[in-house]
């Protein structure tokens, strides 16, 4: 704090009284205006020793004069520190105001502003109203920290008027963290609504259905995460992550074919890479098998079909039972069918394996076209998985039932599975629209 420096008057009137001193019967002279000699000496007199020298002559005074000296000059004193002690009040009084009106600055521009949700320093930039926005409330958000992340984005306007509504809904215990999509510009008692009700944003979310292929699932990853599909497809590597998930240890060609699970996924709020996105699927078909005994499994088909198989086999299987079917309830009976095949010694002929191939609808030129996918030409299973199958064509593929068909046509709702050939072609014959 500075010190505080007497006033010039202040500093006049001691150099005057130090002359006074020294020439007594002077006149002192102060903004222009010539005191009596008398005043001067009252002035004179104030904090000598003693009231015995006249101040006009240097001679004895009477002691009644002297006493009356006395007096004025005490009256002089107590007039000085009476303006004195009214000048320190003012000064305390001041300062004390200073002070009050300070602390109320305080509260009233930066207390109240921070419970209200307001400030008055604003740096959000413009925001277009009517505007789709996507944001994530973050968990443990309170209702300050929302309303400032819902201005800030220019979902509201007023920060203010946002808290009121959610004090007037009671709604601060209500309001749920997670992905969101909002219109900027709302209105907050909608906005207070949407809260209440949970996240309503698909941002993040990725559905891979049954039966996607890698490629399908790297277009599928591009549209809905913005990965680019060439960069999904050079992770998508099976040697990337054998060291991590083992049940990759027997998959060819480097291929993570029927090991990206199908399911929703949510990626709301996460910095999503395709190794997120790969892992995550990875995970969740270790989950799924979790419960299967392949040990058990393979000693079964073994017993039934005479034929060992691995688990990466049997996982292939459920790949074209995946895609040969549409039902859940034809399923294990699909892939009884398939067993038997392999079982006899058949082809397995399935459309299903050319069109992974091809990438179409399948054309009877493309089954004379030689390749390790066309099981027309080619005895037993495709070399990799044609898809990623869903949990019921796995449990097919792993306990499938006990039938002698060794055929199925399948059109539409018309389902037909037979023991001979001549029965399969009454089955074609006989579809409905033929």
């Amino acid at each position: 704090m500075a010190e505080k420096k007497a006033p010039e008057s202040d500093r006049a009137a001691a150099d005057t009284n130090a002359q006074k001193r020294r020439r007594a019967r002077s006149v002192v002279t102060t903004s222009d205006e010539v005191k009596p000699a008398a005043v001067e000496g009252l002035e004179t007199l104030r904090g000598t020793p003693s009231t015995s020298t006249s101040i006009l002559d240097g001679g004895r005074v009477s002691s009644r004069t002297a006493r009356a000296t006395a007096r004025a000059q005490e009256r002089v004193g107590t007039s000085r520190r009476t303006q004195h002690s009214i000048g320190r009040t003012l000064v305390k009084g001041l300062a004390g105001f200073i002070v009050v009106a300070g602390l109320a600055a305080v509260v009233m521009f930066v207390v109240i502003p921070r419970i209200m949700g307001t400030s008055s320093t604003d740096d959000r930039p413009p925001f277009e109203q009517g505007v789709g926005t996507e944001i994530v409330i973050p968990d443990g958000s309170g209702a300050g920290e929302i309303a400032e992340l819902l201005y800030q984005e220019g979902i509201i306007d007023d920060r203010a008027a946002f808290m009121q509504t959610i004090r007037r809904q009671e709604a601060e215990q209500l309001l749920k963290s997670g992905p969101y999509y909002f219109v900027t510009g709302t209105d907050p008692s909608d906005v207070v609504r949407q809260l209440i009700e949970g996240p309503n944003s698909t941002a993040g979310n990725l559905t891979v259905p049954e039966g996607f292929t890698v490629a399908k699932t790297a277009d599928l990853v591009e549209s809905r995460l913005g990965i680019p599909r060439d960069v999904f497809l050079e992770q998508a590597k099976a040697s990337n992550y054998v060291a991590d998930y083992p049940f990759l240890a027997d998959a060819a060609n480097d291929s993570l074919e029927g090991f990206l699970f199908p399911k929703s996924y949510d990626f709301s709020g996460v910095d999503v890479t395709a190794d997120v996105v790969i892992r995550a699927m990875l995970d969740q078909y270790a989950a799924e098998i979790a419960g299967i005994d392949f040990d058990e499994i393979r000693s079964t088909l073994a017993e039934r079909y005479g034929i060992e198989f691995s688990d990466y086999e049997i996982l292939t299987m459920a790949s074209i039972v995946e895609r040969e079917t549409n039902t859940d309830s034809d399923r294990a009976t699909v892939a009884s069918v398939l067993y038997n095949r392999i079982e006899e010694g058949m082809p397995l002929q399935s459309d299903a394996t050319t069109e992974y191939i091809v990438g179409r609808e399948v054309y009877q030129s493309d089954l004379q076209e030689d390749n390790p996918y066309n099981t027309y030409l080619n005895g037993g299973l495709t070399p990799t998985p044609i898809c990623s199958p869903g949990i019921a064509s796995i449990n097919a593929a792993c306990d499938p039932d006990r039938t002698s068909y060794m055929y199925f046509y399948m059109e539409g709702d018309y389902h037909v599975f037979s023991e001979t050939l001549e029965e399969h072609e009454a089955a074609i014959a006989n579809a409905p629209g033929d």
